[in-house]
């Protein structure tokens, strides 16, 4: 047993306590190495001992204040790294662990890692320029700098000002409405200068309008309603065919009871589409409306569209976490490989048969898909590039292979496209063999109603002789180009043949057999199919360059194929009078569609590139319309793959990186 003097003894128990309170100071106050993710108590956590307490409480304040002002709650953390995960896997984790809502915000920093992560379901009132503002011209120079609690102030600061600076004043636009009227005199040049800014103004004011909020929609101008009307219909049809190829990859891969709650909301939005559409055929046609009956219509277009696009875009997380493409890349790219490797053996054949059809028949004929080979060329093009990227990106570590899920998208997208291209070409073929077989039973039966009119001209009156006369230039006409034009050959004697029946039923006082009647129900319903699927073809692969009217035009013209069709068996003779307005209305959408593609073409840079047609043909979408800043949907260029959802796409925001 050791003997110790009492006066070494002291010193020894003296010197063995220090140094246990020295380790425990030292594993206390040292570095507490990888955090993972927690569940968030104060709204500023310090794990990782970088602030003291006068910055801790100013960051607090901050963060108060944000409070205070917008009710939206920021919580921010600093922790040494983020144990080994992604920094956005790690905030994701720490947010499901916290509970957090749709008014919940979190910043993660990672000060030893030098990595950071902002996470949340962004105000509506703060766009996505704003936040790279803040994000990259703030909150990122304080990180780098290792100014830790600058960059938590910068954060809540910086969202206050978003959010102070993101509501609309009508005040200002109805001053500067009076300045113009003041300053009209001799300023034309300038005067038309102020009218555009303020039309400008004014549509910037509109889009930032709750669609459900009608009263703010009726105080805003005609004009910046009719505009902002034009924009929410294509932006509408947009989303709505884009959710619509997506949907249907989807639901081959998952089945159709996965896939019902996205195909509810889809025809819904479908569904509301068409009411909108059918208002902007209303107030197109030639009955006019007052001003208030326009302003009632248009606040009731755009709040019908928003309340469908919000819907679509309720579905969006749901979908995407369906289809996480990520977890199948590499099937899925092998998938997408063997779809280019069909089409392009087709692409040969297709270009074989146009280039016949285009020696037998005149080119305006074959103008809906005299392009269709080499655009679908483009489209394979397109595809093959973002097969590559996608191949290169599932190369990449757990956490950055994000690009694989756009390069996905649009080369599935692509192929789509391809597809249908080639198809049309079939599809035109197609028609006007039907066409061509149907013609001489269609003339056959027109020169026997001419005939059976002439009987019966003495009950007719004016309006049978009519009847007859423009029958009779039918006849003639289609006769004429059976050869050439088959097509319009087959749709002019189909709608001479039903204007003379109605005459001829009137002039008799009775109604058509149901059997012929039925039988002038189907040329006319092939009619109007044929004439609706070519101009839904052209609009479907060019609609990144097609305005409103003709989505319009084509809208209206399915909305009167559905009542034909629906109508065929009780009423056949609405039901013949609807095919024959959608076939007219078809024909009038291709050839609206037609001049929207020339404008577009022109006011675009020569190109030709596969990027120009991916641009065209809506695969690739300007950020605006979709929005933009989650890991799967990263602009490139200001553009980016279309996918379900809305057109203005989520509002969560899911954003960070190294500093």
């Amino acid at each position: 047993m050791l003997f110790l003097p009492p006066i070494r003894r002291t010193r020894w128990v003296a010197v063995v306590v220090l140094g246990v309170a020295f380790l425990c100071v030292a594993l206390a106050g040292g570095p507490v190495g990888a955090e993972p993710p927690l569940r968030m108590g104060p709204y500023v956590v310090d794990s990782a001992r970088v602030l003291d307490q006068g910055q801790l409480d100013r960051v607090s304040a901050a963060v108060d204040k944000l409070y205070t002002d917008q009710q939206m709650r920021l919580w921010v953390v600093y922790v040494h790294d983020f144990n080994g995960m992604s920094p956005q896997a790690w905030a994701d984790r720490t947010a499901t662990m916290s509970g957090f809502g749709a008014r919940d915000l979190l910043l993660a920093v990672a000060t030893e890692d030098r990595a950071y992560w902002f996470d949340g379901k962004l105000p509506s009132r703060v766009s996505d320029s704003a936040l790279d503002t803040v994000l990259t011209g703030k909150v990122e120079p304080a990180l780098r700098d290792a100014r830790w609690a600058d960059a938590g102030v910068a954060m809540a600061d910086g969202l206050d000002s978003a959010m102070r600076g993101g509501g609309v004043s009508i005040r200002p636009l109805l001053i500067g409405a009076a300045l113009i009227v003041l300053t009209v005199g001799g300023l034309v040049l300038y005067s038309r200068k102020r009218r555009a800014d303020r039309r400008r103004a004014e549509l910037a004011a509109a889009r930032q309008v709750d669609p459900d909020n009608s009263t703010a929609l009726a105080a805003l101008s005609l004009d910046a309603l009719q505009a902002r009307s034009k924009e929410v219909l294509v932006e509408i049809d947009n989303a709505v065919r884009t959710s619509a190829e997506e949907l249907e990859l989807a639901t081959g891969e998952f089945g159709d009871t996965s896939a019902t709650p996205f195909n509810n909301a889809l025809a819904n939005a479908k569904s509301a589409a068409a009411k909108a559409f059918s208002i902007r055929q209303q107030l197109d046609d030639d009955i006019p409306e007052t001003p208030d009956q326009q302003r009632t219509m248009l606040v009731d277009l755009i709040g019908t569209v928003g309340r469908a696009d919000r819907e679509l875009d309720a579905q969006v997380a749901e979908f995407d976490a369906m289809r996480d493409l990520l977890i199948n890349a590499s099937t899925r790219l092998d998938g997408l490989t063997r779809d280019l490797v069909e089409l392009t053996g087709r692409a040969p054949s297709s270009e074989t048969e146009l280039t016949r059809l285009t020696t037998a028949y005149p080119a305006s004929v074959l103008a809906p898909v005299r392009d269709n080979v080499t655009m679908a060329r483009e489209r394979i093009t397109f595809a093959e590039r973002n097969i590559d990227a996608g191949r290169a990106a599932i190369t990449q570590p757990v956490g950055k292979q994000g690009a694989a899920v756009a390069a996905i998208r649009a080369a599935e997208g692509a192929v789509g496209q391809a597809r249908t291209l080639l198809d049309a070409v079939d599809n035109a073929a197609t028609n006007i063999r039907q066409a061509t077989d149907g013609l001489p039973a269609a003339l056959a039966e027109l020169r026997a109603d001419i005939a059976t009119a002439k009987e019966l001209s003495g009950y007719g009156g004016v309006d049978l002789q009519a009847a007859i006369v423009a029958a009779e230039t039918a006849l003639t006409t289609a006769a004429g180009t059976a050869n050439s034009d088959p097509l319009d050959a087959f749709h002019n004697a189909v709608t001479a043949d039903n204007a003379l029946d109605l005459a001829n039923a009137a002039a008799t006082d009775r109604k058509l057999a149901a059997e012929e009647l039925q039988r002038r129900l189907d040329r006319a319903l092939t009619n109007a199919r044929a004439r609706i699927g070519a101009a839904a073809d052209y609009i479907s692969t060019r609609r990144g360059g097609i305005d409103a009217q003709a989505r319009t035009r084509l809208s209206e013209a399915q909305r009167n194929l559905g009542a034909a069709q629906q109508l065929s068996t009780t009423d056949p003779a609405q039901a013949l009078i609807s095919a024959q307005a959608a076939a007219d209305l078809g024909g009038r959408a291709l050839q609206e569609a037609q001049a929207s593609v020339r404008a577009w073409e022109n006011s675009q840079p020569p190109s030709g590139t596969a990027q120009a047609g991916a641009v065209l043909g809506g695969i690739l979408i300007e950020g605006l319309l979709r929005g933009a800043g989650s890991a799967t949907r990263q602009r490139s260029g200001g553009y980016t793959p279309g996918s379900y959802g809305g057109s203005s796409g989520s509002r969560r925001i899911s954003r960070g990186g190294r500093f």
